[in-house]
């Protein structure tokens, strides 16, 4: 929608280890960490025809990723 977009996603992934003293048992996690870059108000940009389309999608997308 915009040539000169600075959006962007983030994501960081932290591994987690952790073990008991006196145990063998080791514990390992992964925390994923999302940052999504927000969505374009269609309205404000006066797009049209398949822009129009691909920005709904893609706002689409990103309302069911934060439920």
């Amino acid at each position: 929608m915009n040539q000169a977009s600075t959006r962007s996603h983030c994501i960081f992934t932290i591994h987690l280890c952790s073990k008991e003293l006196g145990s063998a048992v080791v514990r390992r996690s992964k925390l994923h960490l999302v940052d999504l870059a927000g969505s374009e108000r269609v309205g404000k940009t006066g797009v049209g025809g398949q822009i129009l389309t691909e920005a709904k999608y893609i706002n689409l997308s990103l309302h069911y990723l934060e439920q």
